[in-house]
């Protein structure tokens, strides 16, 4: 698929912008062996989409604690985790605990993050310590959404990111909240949503309300239309909204029939998606039942795209069958648009027919290639990004979480470039694809697409003069 994109762009260039294309791929093959010059380029580079994000997942380690410590938060010095008032003689409000014990603060860094992270015989695993953050900074990271969302904005202004597409749904409990009320009919999908259903307005009323909010709040913190706006003002923001799959199957299901309520009600909200870790035993035991629901609203809602996690495994993590059949579910039965992670696919039952399968229903499949090192242990060769390209299915390069990784969309494309040894016109089409993938609506995307385009050119002819 990229090859393809890649020859597309040499037949529509003029020569003049041909000779522009190929003057900075000289130049970019002649610094990618210098580490801090392929970076500073691949920064300045025109990134089209970070399209598998979680907002909450996205913000250091470092900016939270900071967070912590404005908002009065606690810190459990045991544990490493940011508590919520009121705080106690054992969780002392962050800059106290802080500042009484100098070594705290690179220990919580460490807690909060996949910083200076090394798996031992016996200790923890790198999955483990991954998922295990987020609870321990769930107190400062729901507590200013808006302020994530400038965060973010700043961060993908800086690397030349055009959109993003973030994982995050307000007032996820008071969803979860209306579960138990409800009887559960299994399969009997229209039973299920029956009793629930009368009370989702009244979710999806709040959640636009509080999305609202934290826009506003991004927009005042960024001085977005004002003399003082930031370069994050222009950063294009959509949502896609997600379920929890490791709850019982009430939940789970409450949570989807609020997820494609509000992005029904809300065109801000572009995608559904699931999350968690999926060779947790209930989301490994439910899977097929989660696909089956995922269905059923598809079904209901048509136009509403789902990327789902998919694959985010690896063998030894989870027995062999469980990874015959996941992502080929995700496509099949649930009717996924995109696929997060993918790592396992050739573990799948006749993986070459499943990506000849993905390619022709022009699936595409997002690449966290960091995040996939770190959580699962798959990287260089044993990771799939080249049998995806090689059958033509669409990959792009995202970071998944960022902040808990200490990475970014950039180092993403370095990571790509240097393992893969990826030309500059792989590269770009990389970018292109990455927008070209996205749920924006038509229109939308075309004037983004664009808007890359003219980016290019002026990136192209910047850099091509370094030669």
């Amino acid at each position: 698929m990229l090859g393809r994109l890649a020859l597309l762009f040499a037949l529509t260039l003029t020569p003049a912008a041909a000779a522009t294309t190929l003057a900075t791929a000289q130049v970019f093959d002649y610094l990618r062996h210098d580490p801090e010059k392929l970076r500073a380029f691949l920064a300045a580079m025109p990134k089209g989409a970070d399209l598998h994000n979680h907002l909450d997942g996205a913000i250091p380690a470092e900016d939270y604690l900071a967070h912590a410590i404005a908002a009065g938060l606690c810190i459990d010095p045991h544990s490493h985790a940011i508590l919520a008032r009121p705080c106690t003689r054992q969780h002392a409000p962050a800059g106290e605990a802080l500042a009484r014990d100098p070594g705290l603060r690179d220990a919580m860094i460490d807690a909060l993050s996949m910083r200076h992270f090394v798996a031992v015989p016996g200790g923890e695993s790198g999955h483990d310590h991954f998922f295990a953050t987020f609870a321990k900074f769930h107190a400062a990271s729901a507590d200013d959404p808006g302020a994530l969302l400038a965060e973010e904005a700043t961060q993908a202004a800086a690397e030349h990111i055009a959109y993003l597409e973030i994982m995050w749904t307000p007032d996820r409990q008071a969803a979860i909240a209306i579960a138990p009320s409800a009887a559960w009919h299994g399969d009997d999908f229209a039973a299920d949503l029956a009793p629930i259903a009368p009370g989702l307005p009244g979710l999806v009323a709040k959640a636009r309300e509080a999305t609202d909010r934290a826009e506003a709040r991004e927009k005042d913190l960024l001085g977005c239309g004002t003399p003082r706006a930031q370069p994050g003002c222009a950063v294009v923001i959509r949502y896609q909204t997600y379920s929890l799959r490791t709850l019982p199957p009430a939940a789970v299901f409450a949570q989807m029939a609020f997820d494609f309520a509000l992005a029904a009600a809300d065109p801000r909200f572009v995608g559904v998606n699931i999350v968690a870790p999926e060779d947790d035993p209930v989301a490994l035991r439910d899977y097929t039942l989660h696909m089956r629901a995922l269905r059923f609203f598809h079904l209901a809602h048509p136009g509403i795209k789902l990327s789902l996690h998919a694959g985010e495994l690896a063998p030894g993590l989870v027995p062999p069958a469980a990874l015959r059949f996941h992502i080929r579910e995700a496509v099949e039965i649930a009717g996924a648009s995109r696929i997060g992670h993918g790592t396992d696919v050739m573990g799948e039952a006749d993986a070459q027919a499943l990506l000849a399968e993905l390619a022709r229903r022009h699936v595409a499949v997002e690449i966290n290639l960091t995040s996939n090192a770190q959580i699962l242990g798959v990287r260089g060769a044993s990771h799939p990004f080249e049998r995806y390209r090689k059958a033509g299915v669409m990959v792009v390069l995202c970071t998944d979480d960022e902040g808990v990784e200490r990475t970014d969309l950039t180092q993403e494309y370095v990571r790509a470039a240097q393992t893969w040894h990826l030309s500059y016109q792989e590269l770009k089409a990389l970018s292109v694809a990455s927008l070209r993938a996205s749920f924006l609506p038509a229109a939308e995307k075309a004037r983004l697409e664009g808007e890359l385009d003219r980016a290019f050119v002026q990136f192209e002819q910047s850099a091509s003069l370094e030669r």
